[in-house]
């Protein structure tokens, strides 16, 4: 087969660019876990009216005194919608929303490792970053797990302003399914999760799973694990040790930078975790009655309202959510590798560089490595758009 000109090019791009994110190393900058999970989130105490969901989201005080933010017996932090109460019509029913304290710039990576994602009818779970102090979508959004009622695939997805895209060549890059590309829709541009157990039943019984996230000058890259199948490098880490990134693999979902300039778009971001009921997605009738609900009232009328033992299922168990930085640059690997959702990798060996927490600051912008390395691989991208530009 022939390729055209730009086509070529293009691909080059994607593989430099993609070869460029994986030859990092990162280091530790916070860890919440255990005890102290909760020390370093703000609560968001109001009710939804940013999805305009059937929830109060409580306060810190609110949440703890009704047992719906706490650390449980095990060591991992319960996030929950109340299921013990019953709510009658006209009245919302109380859950929890928590923001980061925490402020994370490009060069950053995260990893949340679940044991149960919420879920059930008007159930509407999410881990997700937005962009500090922007007004949405300014500064970006990236929607790491979220799903509603009982989708049984996780749904990962970017929303911006106009002119980010997820084009058709990012495809052969990750191992999920996109099905909207145009990421200043207001569904952002969406990538369904293929891997089994990612939601639902299924996360649970296979013991919970892991969601890591790249956020890099040369794209978005978003992972997920079932737990038989967590990498080495991701088992082996602690609270106080970096993490490489060389067994992991092709990512769910794929946004370089070719199509969506990653500093243009987001700014630095919060950590979010909510949970809201029925709303704008969760409650659409579409949506909502093919496999939820009676068919003749409301999402609110047929889930929200009654009994709580509705939502004995809607509660995050979270063992550990970490957040790492760009640290030395890894050793310049033998060949440019390509990668393939079929087939093992291959991918160059990363330098693992351990470290403690040594940052005050609320905002983490990388380690002087780090930042040199960000900038290394945003000059290349420079030079490799120009050079495409050149090429037309």
């Amino acid at each position: 087969m022939i390729w055209p000109r730009n086509s070529c090019l293009q691909l080059l791009i994607l593989h430099v660019l993609f070869y460029c994110q994986l030859g990092s190393a990162y280091d530790i900058v916070r860890d919440y876990s255990g005890s102290t999970f909760f020390d370093r989130w703000d609560f968001f105490g109001n009710w939804d009216n940013l999805t305009l969901g059937d929830v109060w989201w409580l306060s810190k005080a609110d949440a703890f005194a009704q047992g719906l933010a706490y650390v449980n017996n095990a060591g991992n932090a319960i996030i929950k919608v109340d299921n013990m109460h019953n709510v009658v019509y006209g009245q919302k029913r109380n859950s929890v929303r928590i923001t980061s304290q925490d402020i994370y710039d490009v060069g950053s990576l995260w990893i949340i490792d679940v044991k149960h994602i919420p879920f059930g009818c008007s159930v509407w779970p999410a881990f997700w970053t937005k962009g500090y102090q922007d007004e949405w979508p300014v500064g970006g959004e990236i929607d790491i797990i979220e799903a509603i009622n009982l989708m049984p695939n996780n749904q990962m997805a970017l929303h911006t302003t106009s002119g980010c895209q997820h084009v058709p060549e990012n495809l052969q890059y990750q191992s999920g399914a996109t099905t909207q590309t145009d990421c200043s829709l207001s569904s952002g541009c969406t990538v369904l999760e293929l891997k089994e157990n990612s939601l639902y039943t299924g996360l649970a019984e296979a013991g919970g799973g892991v969601w890591a996230t790249q956020f890099d000058v040369s794209g978005i890259f978003i992972w997920f694990w079932s737990r038989p199948n967590v990498p080495a490098s991701i088992s082996a880490t602690t609270a106080s040790t970096g993490v490489d990134l060389s067994d992991w693999g092709p990512p769910s979902a794929s946004y370089p930078a070719t199509y969506c300039n990653i500093p243009e778009f987001f700014s630095a971001q919060n950590l979010v975790l909510d949970i809201t009921l029925c709303g704008q997605w969760a409650g659409l009738s579409n949506l909502y009655f093919p496999s939820c609900g009676s068919g003749t009232g409301t999402c609110y009328a047929d889930s929200v309202v009654g009994p709580g033992s509705t939502f004995n299922d809607a509660y995050f168990e979270i063992s550990y959510i970490r957040a790492y930085t760009t640290g030395a640059p890894a050793p310049t690997p033998n060949a440019l590798v390509s990668i393939s959702t079929s087939a093992p990798t291959g991918l160059p060996t990363s330098l693992l560089v351990p470290s403690t927490p040594t940052a005050s600051s609320l905002f983490f912008p990388g380690s002087a490595e780090g930042r040199q390395a960000n900038m290394m691989r945003a000059i290349a991208a420079i030079l490799l758009v120009g050079l495409f530009n050149l090429w037309l």
